[in-house]
């Protein structure tokens, strides 16, 4: 194996899994412990569910509006050397 070190970034990628594991298991083990009928359960599985699906999409969503957004920047700085070498390159 290869021996490499662990950035910054990966750790706290790798923390905020280990979190979001404990506190499904959290979750899980409240939900199988609650004295409450079995249908009450799964509507509170479900929402736990949903927003779990609405967490993943709103950090999707704001990492393509990122990404979109910096291209458009990268567009821009771009047309702006353009027009400025096509200026300079004149003279």
């Amino acid at each position: 194996m290869h021996n490499q070190q662990i950035s910054s970034t990966q750790l706290y990628v790798y923390l905020n899994l280990a979190a979001v594991v404990i506190a499904y298991a959290m979750m899980c083990g409240s939900l199988w412990y609650a004295p409450v009928d079995f249908s009450t359960k799964g509507y509170w599985g479900m929402g736990i569910l949903m927003l779990s699906i609405s967490l993943i999409n709103v950090v999707k969503y704001r990492f393509d509006d990122m990404n979109r957004q910096d291209k458009i920047n990268r567009i821009e700085e771009a047309r702006n050397d353009k027009l400025l070498s096509d200026y300079v390159g004149n003279d």
